[in-house]
Order: C-alpha cells, then sequence, then structure tokens
C-alpha cells in the first residue's frame, strides 16, 4: 500500500500590505492598506490584519476604507518587489522539498511526503518553514496540511487562517467532524451561483454532500442544471469528501503556444482612429519584443478589439496568416493595422490587445528578395538588449509621447499596477 501524501497549502497572511510593513518598520502598528494614495476612487489591493479589523476589506474604494478608517496608511503598490518576495520564499521552499509548486503569488503547495522522516512530525516543519520566511522577509505565513492538495486548501482557507500558532491539519480522519458542518459555500470553488444551487438542493453544509453517494447526488445536480452537470457534479463530490488525486507539480509550464499583449482602455479617449493606432502599435512593439526574448516567432497574427458607444456595442477578433513566421515590428505591425482597419465598426474603443500564434524556433530567419530581415533582426535585438539594460522607456516611438500612448505610463507597471 502506497503512503499517503503530506501536502501542505502555505498562504503568505495579507501579503502585500506585509511586505510593505517588513519594509517601513514604522507602519508595524498602524493599519495599512495597499492601492494608489492619489486615487480615492481606486480600488485596495490588500489590507494587514489592524485595518481589517477596522473593516477594510480587499477590492474596495480606497474612499470607502478611509471612511471606515481614517488613521488608514495607503501605501503604493510596489509589484516588481512583492514578486521578488514572492520567488524568495518559493526558494526558502525548495530547500526543504524540491516539491513546490506556486498557486498564486503568496500561496504555493509542497508535498514534504520524502522528507517529513527527517522531522518530529508535519507540524513541526511546518513552523520552522514559518519562522524562516518570518525571519527573511517579514511574511507571516499560515499553512493547512492534508492528504491532498484539495484538503491542504480548505484547511489553511477555513481553519489555519484563524488558528493563532496558523497551522490546521486536515485529513480523513477529521473530515466529518470539521470540515463537513461548515456553510456549503466555504467548500473550495463554491460561489453564489453554486450556492444558490446547492441551497435549493437542500445542501447547506459540506457534509449534505459528501453523505451523499454520486449517483444520487449527479442525480439531483441534474435536475437544476441539466445532462451537462455530470461532471461537475463529480467534481463537487469528491471535493467535499477531500478526493483529489493531482500532484503538486514543480512546474507546470507547457510549451508556449502564444504571444500576446492587451490594454483595456478609458473608451471616452479613444474615438480617433489615429489615437487608437498609436495603443495597437505599442502592443505590436511589446509583443515582438517579448517574442524575441524567448527566441520564437510566429506566422499567425491576431486583433481584438471591443468597441461602444454608449447605446452600441461590438467586439471582433480577426486574424491573418503570414507568409513567413516572424516577430519583426513592422511585419507584424503591417498585418495588425490590416485587421483592425477592416473591422473597426467607429466606435469608441474600450479593449484592444494583439497576439502572435504558431509559433516556432527564431534561430532560423527566412530570407526575402528585397528586404534584409537578418539586418533587421540585428537592429531590433540592439534595441532589446537597451530596454533590457535600462528599462522599457528607455527608447520609444515619437508617437509614444503622445497624449494618447501608453507605453510610458506601462513601462513604470506590472499587470497594471505600479512597480
Amino acid at each position: 500500500m502506497s503512503q499517503e501524501r503530506t501536502i501542505y497549502l502555505i498562504d503568505c497572511q495579507s501579503f502585500y500590505a506585509s511586505c510593505e510593513k517588513a519594509a517601513r518598520p514604522e507602519l508595524k502598528h498602524k493599519p495599512v492598506a495597499v492601492g494608489d494614495p492619489d486615487r480615492p476612487s481606486g480600488i485596495i489591493l490588500a489590507a494587514c490584519p489592524i485595518a481589517k479589523s477596522f473593516g477594510v476589506t480587499t477590492a474596495e474604494r480606497a474612499k470607502t476604507a478611509l471612511a471606515k478608517c481614517p488613521e488608514l496608511v495607503i501605501v503604493r503598490p510596489r509589484m516588481q518587489r512583492y514578486i521578488e518576495i514572492s520567488l524568495m520564499i518559493t526558494r526558502i521552499f525548495e530547500s526543504y522539498t524540491d516539491l513546490v509548486e506556486p498557486y498564486s503569488i503568496d500561496e504555493q503547495f509542497l508535498d514534504i511526503t520524502g522528507v517529513l522522516h527527517k522531522y518530529e512530525s508535519a507540524e513541526a516543519l511546518a513552523k520552522k518553514i514559518q519562522h524562516e520566511v518570518l525571519l527573511s522577509t517579514g511574511v507571516w505565513c499560515r499553512t493547512g496540511i492534508g492528504p491532498t492538495k484539495i484538503l491542504a486548501k480548505m484547511a489553511t482557507d477555513n481553519f489555519a487562517k484563524k488558528h493563532p500558532d496558523g497551522i490546521f491539519r486536515l485529513g480523513y480522519d477529521n473530515l466529518e467532524t470539521d470540515l463537513w458542518p461548515l456553510p456549503v459555500n466555504q467548500m473550495f470553488m463554491v460561489a453564489s451561483k453554486m450556492t444558490a444551487h446547492f441551497w435549493i438542493m437542500g445542501c447547506q453544509t459540506i457534509g449534505d454532500i459528501a453523505r451523499m453517494t454520486l449517483p444520487d447526488f449527479k442525480r439531483r445536480l441534474r435536475q437544476r442544471m441539466g445532462r451537462q452537470s455530470d461532471i461537475q457534479a463529480e467534481y463537487y463530490w469528491q471535493t467535499a469528501r477531500g478526493l483529489d488525486p493531482s500532484p503538486v507539480v514543480p512546474s507546470i509550464r507547457n510549451e508556449l503556444q502564444s504571444v500576446s499583449h492587451g490594454k483595456t482602455l478609458r473608451a471616452s479617449l479613444y474615438t480617433k482612429r489615429e489615437d487608437i493606432e498609436i495603443v495597437l502599435s505599442e502592443l505590436v512593439t511589446e509583443v515582438c519584443r517579448r517574442a524575441r526574448k524567448i527566441g520564437k516567432q510566429g506566422r499567425v497574427v491576431a486583433v481584438g478589439l471591443g468597441e461602444s458607444d454608449g447605446t452600441g456595442a461590438a467586439r471582433f477578433g480577426r486574424q491573418v496568416t503570414l507568409p513567413h513566421a516572424t516577430s519583426l515590428t513592422h511585419e507584424v505591425g503591417a498585418a495588425s493595422l490590416r485587421l483592425f482597419r477592416a473591422n473597426w465598426q467607429g466606435m469608441p474603443v474600450s479593449h484592444i490587445y494583439v497576439s502572435l500564434t504558431q509559433l516556432s524556433d527564431d534561430d532560423v530567419t527566412q530570407l526575402t528578395l528585397f528586404d534584409d530581415r537578418a539586418r533587421a533582426y540585428d537592429l531590433e535585438r540592439a534595441v532589446d538588449s537597451i530596454k533590457d539594460r535600462f528599462g522599457s522607456a528607455a527608447i520609444l516611438k515619437a508617437s509614444s509621447h503622445l497624449e494618447a500612448g501608453v507605453a510610458r505610463e506601462r513601462a513604470g507597471q506590472i499587470g497594471g499596477h505600479f512597480k
């Protein structure tokens, strides 16, 4: 019989806010939230436990948070710093086990089955890791322990986060006493819509689902959602019982299928073709730079657009296959421009994206009779090296300095937030 696995889901408490409080000791005993202090209508990205005690919540408006807690200190986010600390924490985990799977920037799965014999218990190892992360980064971690990833996750979310020591084990021996009495909306991946379905079915707790036979649960969910719900029924039934055969995978990256970049726009500012084309050009530049950075080129260029004038709306996604694979900005740009001009209906634009697919390695360059493509690649790679060294805004097209350009602003951001 195979050994039962021991898996952690380690969550960093109020991660962004914890990083900021660790960097600024004067904020240790103050309510702190991460957001844009200059935008009252902006949202709160994270709040420390002190701020949460005043009722401050993630995703609410900054002005609402300040109304609840006038002493709240709102700190501008530094996404690059958070990524660096997250990677530092990953390296700490990897010093204990090579089976570490990032789940998000502040949550990671660890399979410690093979190293558990070196320690007194799973809880003892969790405390050791917890202490090392706190000393190294100033971030407090909570650990859910279970024989499957799904149980480790629910142990963290429902129990470890509420325990003073931040550690809780959820196994098949305490599943019925600890997990099953919880409201069904506290089961992993059950949101408000699914909760409503379960309530109507008479399933108000996780145990109400777990105690049914699978055929009976499938039948009852099918009555609510139709025959297509059988796969969902099996997933939720297994989740309620803590069944999850999926392994902790150190690397979950598959072969890259596309390189893309998009931008959400304030539609009221992008009503003219020339302004929209400036953003399109900037997206093409970034897509081609990303492709060259990973040694790829593509044959299929796609452009997508969302537009609305307040009364009507339209969307399109169109693509074109090029004669040869490329990651040259002028070639991808020309194809993107043709797609945009042929499909834009003339309404203000709220979203736009560019993608490059059907990728291949760029170690071979297709030569053409009239263009020196090899020289063009050399020039673009020289520009790439300057940007890599001095930042994305080191070299910009003249059009990016116009009011419609977004490249300068994006150069100081990661994922739409300040670096």
